[in-house]
């Protein structure tokens, strides 16, 4: 697909050129004359449906890891966060060793590659967090830890201006890309402030079901806020909160 250049910009069809506005720019492709059916049968586009059917299974399962953290992202993701969570998914999917072209999927890839997502590419836990944090995941019995020592928020968290308080966030999810499902448990502190005053210790636990079989996936959070005449409002809606993969247990 071609950017449009120059001072008028188009939308609509000519010939076989299709003029459309997207939130990457103005962009011009070419009409394709092959249909559908030839795509769905001719020998010829077998690697297009190989392609095609791994393609769909890296978006279903991007689906289902945004619907399990739902409750984090709503405030955390950036606009092109769905297009790089598939990308991640693509290149599990890649991994498999095992099973035909077309036929590969991420419960035999290495799951570990979602090791370090970030869902907000605009602020990174990995340079909003400085503070150091330890986890556990016990897959037998299901509890998952996050935690950290006593530190101080405005050493150890790098807050964008106007910042006021902040929360943090632990979610874990075990996934089970092969039946779409999957389990969730959220636990999060107490809105805290961004000051010189040390915190508390804090622990995040969260609780799985015991023995869960599927890939164990655990996500960091924070969010920013800031307090005006005793009421707490997100900071530029969100802009400046960070969340990533820190664990994955594969399977």
């Amino acid at each position: 697909m071609a950017k449009q250049r120059g001072i008028v910009k188009l939308e609509g069809t000519i010939g076989d050129i299709t003029f459309l506005k997207t939130r990457d720019g103005y962009l011009a492709k070419e009409k394709t004359h092959i249909s559908a059916e030839r795509i769905a049968n001719d020998p010829a586009f077998r690697r297009t449906r190989e392609n095609g059917a791994e393609f769909g299974r890296a978006g279903k399962s991007g689906k289902l890891l945004r619907n399990a953290f739902r409750a984090s992202i709503q405030s955390v993701s950036d606009s092109k966060m769905v297009g790089r969570l598939v990308k991640s998914l693509m290149a599990v999917i890649k991994t498999d060793t095992t099973s035909d072209r077309g036929l590969r999927n991420i419960m035999a890839g290495n799951q570990n590659l979602l090791l370090g997502f970030e869902f907000n590419v605009n602020a990174k836990l990995s340079t909003t967090l400085y503070a150091p944090y330890t986890f556990n995941i016990d897959r037998v019995t299901g509890a998952v830890s996050v935690d950290m020592a006593s530190f101080v928020p405005a050493n150890m968290i790098a807050a964008p201006g106007g910042t006021t308080h902040f929360k943090l966030r632990a979610e874990v999810a075990a996934v089970d890309f092969a039946q779409e499902s999957s389990e969730i448990d959220m636990a999060e502190t107490a809105l805290l402030p961004w000051d010189q005053t040390a915190t508390a210790v804090i622990n995040l636990q969260n609780n799985l079901p015991a023995n869960s079989t599927g890939p164990i996936i655990l996500v960091v959070g924070i969010e920013f806020s800031q307090e005006v005449n005793g009421n707490q409002y997100p900071l530029n809606n969100g802009a400046f909160n960070a969340l990533a993969v820190v664990a994955v247990d594969a399977v």
